[in-house]
């Protein structure tokens, strides 16, 4: 009997906006993971809207420990631990502790380590916080950040963000800590009119890069659509560069048939008819 992979999804719930949980869950499901949600917090809509501090907010940072506690008694084991947003440093601590519970030898963690963008770290993410998020990170099997979360990590002036392929290479081997992570680096840019991620694979030691048509738009919640592919990919038993491939791939189409539908970019990306392609 084939049993599907189980992957604990530690992200917030966003009741409207596509991001996080609502992107994570189906996106596992579709390419045949189990996906065992570990709700951070739920959101009436994510803050990417107008007006976001009137957004509803329920911290469920108690309920993240008793879900735990629930879970070891269960004698849950998991194939892949995967943390996205995370609101404070008890959290991050929670997820210090998941690991000593859940993580198996055979355990692949993921940290998509959402700290900031556009060169700016979310209000939310004070330096102790990103010192603890680095912390995190150190302990992961692959990181998936973008270049704002990269120059955070390595405690680089975000200025200093390189453009060629050689710069790129450096930061990727400098995030991968000597190698013992594989990195997955999104939004470099080789050439004008493509846009995709750069990679360290910690398997084979090497670098490389997938591109995809640079679509005019930016939409919220696309790197958490990104790093899904990537894990999915990865528990279907895909090589990484092959997943990283599938996820530049993925997300484009899903850009492009947004703005062919004309729908408000601040809701997201419609990944849900190209669901399909993940598939098989």
């Amino acid at each position: 009997m084939e049993i599907a992979p189980r992957i604990a999804a530690i992200q917030d719930l966003s009741g409207f906006g596509r991001c996080s949980m609502t992107v994570v869950l189906p996106v596992l499901s579709a390419m045949g993971s189990q996906c065992c949600p570990l709700l951070t917090a739920s959101l009436s809509a994510h803050t990417a809207f107008p007006a976001s501090d009137k957004a509803v907010f329920l911290d469920l940072t108690s309920w993240m420990e008793r879900t735990a506690a629930h879970w070891a008694e269960l004698g849950v084991r998991f194939d892949a631990i995967y943390s996205g947003f995370l609101g404070s440093a008890d959290q991050i601590g929670i997820i210090e502790r998941f690991y000593q519970q859940f993580r198996g030898e055979q355990t692949w963690v993921l940290v998509d380590p959402v700290m900031g963008d556009h060169g700016k770290p979310y209000r939310t993410y004070t330096p102790d916080l990103c010192a603890k998020m680095r912390e995190l990170a150190e302990r992961a099997d692959c990181i998936t950040p973008n270049w704002t979360e990269a120059a955070l990590l390595l405690e680089e002036d975000y200025a200093c963000v390189p453009t060629c392929r050689e710069g790129i290479q450096d930061w990727l081997e400098r995030l991968s800590l000597q190698g013992k992570r594989s990195v997955v680096l999104t939004g470099v840019s080789l050439e004008p009119g493509q846009v995709g991620a750069g990679y360290f694979d910690r398997t084979t030691g090497t670098t490389g890069f997938a591109m995809a048509h640079q679509e005019p738009a930016h939409f919220p919640g696309t790197g958490d659509l990104f790093a899904s592919v990537v894990l999915g990919a990865m528990m279907r038993g895909d090589a990484l560069p092959g997943a990283v491939e599938q996820a530049v791939g993925f997300v484009q189409r899903c850009v492009a048939h947004t703005l062919k539908a004309g729908t408000p970019a601040v809701e997201g990306v419609q990944f849900e008819p190209m669901l399909k392609d993940l598939m098989g």
